[in-house]
């Protein structure tokens, strides 16, 4: 592996800037495009998708008829099949499973739109009132695995509801959740690898590394869950959890980012492993690997995007360059990939800006069928784009102050990402609220036609060696961060 790119730079913020013709990035300054303007009504519209009342409509559905035979919830939404038998309606897994935040979380995202942007929600308060109603329900098991140690996902797990709780209703109960989550996470830190235990075994065909003692497994996912221990270090002054964070930060920095930048070119290009093993005695890098990407050296897709978020995040907590350096190496690499992607991933008809192009392949180094392709498409993974289109979004607004060209070209990029997912993976099986003597109930826009999320064509695993394979879905996830980039819109002041 190249030399990490942590030691390219270790500026402060205020020295990222480059001069009045390059980045942040080392790439050439662009003009602004009309589309980019602040305050645009037009984003309301561009990206109707998101806003659309089929997306409220299914969130509140699932909210309600999930809960059936399930309340107190012992499972939650994770994905929807897009052939089958139960094609159309989530597959609900076990709540201690890490994907269990991400629905309550959705709730909580529309929740955020009735209570501070209304004007983006359908002007019905029986639904507010319905997905408030469901909270109780569903926040309950998530509160009560506040206190676990045996997994690094806590953000996942507890904060994208009871964060969201806490700064919409004032909720005690949520504040605490969140407290005792980080404090969860930090008790997997060690300070000889200076990082956080992200799994304690990793079990897959052929595969068997289990040691506690021997053995310390980090992955790329975990820069997600950096911003619990941020953001509960600001809420109690324990800035020991925001000191592990940077050098968990620091950490995947050195190991799992692999520096693919051009030797005649100032921008950085990072690709990622997925999994790096530390020895916990040393300190050092035993071996690095994937567990759900193709092989060891390619880049699987969603991995890359969850860098390129938790690198812009970190750099909005603590403004130091290399994170912001690290983000945008990621994000070049994962738009460099993008483009370079072969023709088939352009579909006749798909009137999105890149026409699908957009939508990334599940791993861009990962072999395509052609008999796969013929018959459905490449395999793509829509939460990956999603994910990635958050960080970009994310990383223009840390830059825009310091480097408004780069910032532009991060959020044109982000734009044409959710652009062409919506056009080529928003489920075309909508649905819509009718008035009834009782209130106000769900139903399909055509009847017989029901598709449970608003995303299609995503990944949750491919990799050969894993013991649970599906792709080619709904995935809760990918719902999740493109409401996300909606409510950052809206938040950022740009819809």
């Amino acid at each position: 592996m190249s030399s990490s790119p942590s030691e390219a730079s270790s500026e402060s913020a205020e020295g990222a800037a480059h001069s009045d013709n390059t980045s942040v990035d080392g790439t050439p300054e662009v003009q602004l495009k009309p589309a980019l303007q602040l305050n645009s009504p037009r984003l309301l519209e561009r990206f109707g998708g998101i806003f659309a009342e089929s997306a409220v409509a299914k969130i509140t559905r699932t909210a309600v008829g999930a809960l059936v035979d399930n309340d107190p919830p012992t499972r939650y939404p994770e994905y929807v099949p897009q052939t089958g038998e139960d094609a159309g309606q989530y597959a609900l897994r076990e709540a201690d499973f890490w994907t269990c935040g991400f629905f309550p979380g959705c709730i909580y995202l529309l929740l955020e739109r009735f209570i501070k942007f209304p004007h983006t929600v359908p002007a019905l308060p029986a639904v507010q009132a319905t997905l408030e109603k469901t909270t109780s329900s569903w926040d309950g098991p998530i509160r009560a695995m506040a206190g676990r140690t045996d997994t690094h996902d806590m953000a996942f797990i507890v904060m994208l509801s009871q964060r969201a709780r806490y700064e919409l209703y004032n909720d005690a109960r949520a504040k605490e959740a969140v407290v005792t989550a980080a404090r969860a996470l930090h008790s997997r830190y060690h300070p000889r690898v200076g990082a956080i235990r992200s799994w304690d075994v990793l079990n897959q065909n052929g595969v068997q590394i289990r040691s506690l003692t021997e053995d310390f497994l980090v992955i790329i996912d975990s820069m997600i869950n950096l911003e619990l221990l941020y953001y509960a270090a600001g809420l109690t002054g324990d800035e020991t959890l925001a000191t592990a964070a940077t050098s968990h930060a620091d950490a995947i920095l050195r190991s799992v980012v692999r520096d693919e930048s051009k030797a005649n070119s100032d921008a950085p290009l990072f690709s990622t492993f997925h999994v790096a093993n530390f020895s916990p005695i040393t300190g050092e890098i035993k071996e690095l690997r994937t567990a759900q990407g193709y092989a060891r050296n390619s880049t699987w897709a969603r991995g890359q995007a969850w860098g390129i978020l938790g690198f812009a995040r970190t750099f909005l907590r603590t403004g130091e360059a290399r994170f912001a350096r690290a983000s945008a190496g990621l994000a070049n690499y994962f738009l460099m990939r993008l483009d370079s992607a072969p023709a088939c991933v352009e579909v006749p008809g798909c009137h999105g800006p890149r026409h699908g192009r957009y939508v990334p392949l599940w791993d861009f180094d990962a072999p395509i069928d052609p008999e796969a392709v013929a018959e459905t498409g490449p395999l793509r993974d829509s939460s990956a784009g999603v994910i990635a289109a958050n960080g970009m979004l994310v990383l223009s607004q840390a830059l825009r102050s310091m480097d408004p060209a780069a910032a532009d070209r991060y959020l044109q990029a982000a734009f044409d990402i959710v652009d062409d997912t919506l056009a080529l993976s928003l489920a075309t099986e909508t649905a819509e609220f009718v008035s009834t003597e009782g209130g106000v109930k769900v139903q399909d826009t055509q009847a017989g036609r029901t598709f449970a999320s608003i995303l299609k064509h995503a990944t949750a695993n491919a990799n050969a060696r894993d013991h649970h394979r599906y792709w080619n879905h709904g995935l809760v996830y990918a719902d999740y961060y493109l409401l996300e980039f909606g409510n950052n819109l809206l938040r950022m002041g740009l819809a």
